[in-house]
C-alpha cells in the first residue's frame, strides 16, 4: 500500500483533482473543464457551482484509476479561495472545499486550506524542473527558500507577486499587475469575437502559429510593473474588421499581451535585478508569449499541464503543510 496527498480544486472554469506521493512527485492530475455555451465570454457562479457539483461525481472515478495501489491517504488539501487576502471569496471554490472536507473526513485525516493563487504558484515551481532530475529539483528547492516573484496571469487574475517562504505555504505581497482587464479575458474576449469557442487561447494560439503576416507594432500601455489591457479588445476588433483573418488577429493579440509582460519584466528586474521569476497561470502556457521571455536568466515556466488550472499545486501545499505540522508536533 501507497502513500500520497490529495489536491481539489474548483476554479471557474475547471474541476480539479491531484496527487502526489510521499516523496512530492505528482502520480495523478485529473481535470474536467466547465463547459461554457457558445458565444459566450464566461460562466455565472451559480453555474459554475452547479457544473462542479455534476463533475465532481466523475472525477472521483477517473481519479481512483489513476491512482490504483495508492490506498493511504496522509492528507487532503483544498483551494477555498482565489487569493490570500481577507476579501478573497468567489463561490465556485466551495464546491472543492466541501468536498476535500468530506474525502478526508472520511478517511479520518487532516486537511489544509489555500487560496488558487498559491495552487497556482506552486504547480509552476514544481513542473519548471524536470520532476526526475535531482539537480534541478534541488535547484527549485533553493529559488523556494528564498524570496523570489511570481507572474500569475491567466482569465481571472494577471498580477506580479512578491513570494515569500512560509510555514508549509507561501507568503505573498501584490506589488504590480493590471488595472483593468485581465490577459485571458482580453484573449478571450478576442477570440469570441472572432467567432471562437470559449476558452479561446489555445485555439487562437493554433491559429497564431499559422500566420504568415507582419505583424503591425503594437503600442502597449505599461507604467511600472502596472499595466492597461483594455484597449486589446478595440485593437483586436480593429485588425480582423480590417483583415479578416484569424490567424493575423490571434498573432497580434499574443504579440500585444507578450510586449505588455516583456515590459513588465524589464521594469520589474529594475526593481529587484536578481530575483528570480516563475510565470504561473494559463496564459503562461503560450509558447509564443513564452518564447518572448524565456530569453533572460534565472525565469522559470509551469510546464503546458501545470499551467493552467489544475490542483497538482494544491497536493504539493498539503504535503509541505502537513510536514511541518507534523515536524512542529514532534
Amino acid at each position: 500500500m501507497k502513500s500520497c496527498y490529495i489536491g481539489f480544486d474548483t476554479s471557474n472554469y475547471t474541476t480539479s483533482m491531484a496527487a502526489c506521493d510521499e516523496d512530492g512527485k505528482i502520480v495523478a492530475n485529473v481535470k474536467i473543464p466547465l463547459k461554457v455555451k457558445d458565444g459566450q465570454r464566461g460562466l455565472r457562479q451559480s453555474d459554475a457551482v452547479f457544473l462542479h457539483t455534476k463533475n465532481l461525481s466523475d472525477i472521483f472515478g477517473m481519479f481512483e484509476k489513476c491512482t490504483d495501489g495508492y490506498d493511504n491517504v496522509i492528507a487532503v488539501g483544498a483551494s477555498e479561495k482565489p487569493r490570500d487576502a481577507v476579501d478573497s471569496y468567489m463561490p465556485c471554490f466551495l464546491a472543492g472545499r466541501a468536498a476535500a472536507v468530506g474525502y478526508a473526513s472520511a478517511r479520518s485525516v487532516p486537511t489544509y486550506m489555500f487560496s488558487h493563487q498559491d495552487g497556482h504558484i506552486m504547480a509552476a515551481l514544481y513542473s519548471a524542473a524536470n520532476p526526475d532530475d535531482e539537480r534541478e529539483k534541488a535547484d527549485m528547492e533553493a529559488i523556494m527558500s528564498e524570496p523570489f516573484a511570481a507572474f500569475h496571469v491567466s482569465g481571472g487574475t494577471t498580477e506580479i507577486l512578491y513570494v515569500k517562504p512560509g510555514d508549509g505555504r507561501f507568503v505573498i505581497e501584490k506589488i504590480g499587475g493590471t488595472k483593468d482587464l485581465n490577459a485571458g479575458q482580453a484573449i478571450d474576449r478576442a477570440g469570441v469575437m472572432m467567432g471562437l469557442r470559449f476558452p479561446c487561447g489555445p485555439r487562437m494560439e493554433e491559429l497564431a502559429q499559422n500566420n504568415t503576416a507582419v505583424i503591425s507594432k503594437t503600442k502597449i500601455s505599461v507604467t511600472g510593473i502596472e499595466c492597461c489591457l483594455s484597449g486589446l479588445e478595440n485593437l483586436a476588433a480593429s485588425v480582423y474588421k480590417t483583415n479578416q483573418s484569424a490567424e493575423e488577429t490571434s498573432a497580434y493579440v499574443f504579440e500585444y499581451v507578450g510586449n505588455v509582460l516583456d515590459k513588465m519584466t524589464d521594469n520589474l528586474r529594475a526593481i529587484h535585478p536578481s530575483i528570480p521569476i516563475i510565470y504561473a497561470g494559463g496564459v503562461m502556457s503560450n509558447k509564443l508569449i513564452k518564447n518572448k521571455l524565456a530569453c533572460r536568466k534565472s525565469v522559470y515556466f509551469a510546464s503546458p499541464a501545470f499551467s493552467a488550472d489544475n490542483a497538482a499545486g494544491i497536493a504539493l501545499l498539503c504535503r509541505k503543510k502537513h510536514l511541518c505540522a507534523t515536524e512542529r508536533g514532534k
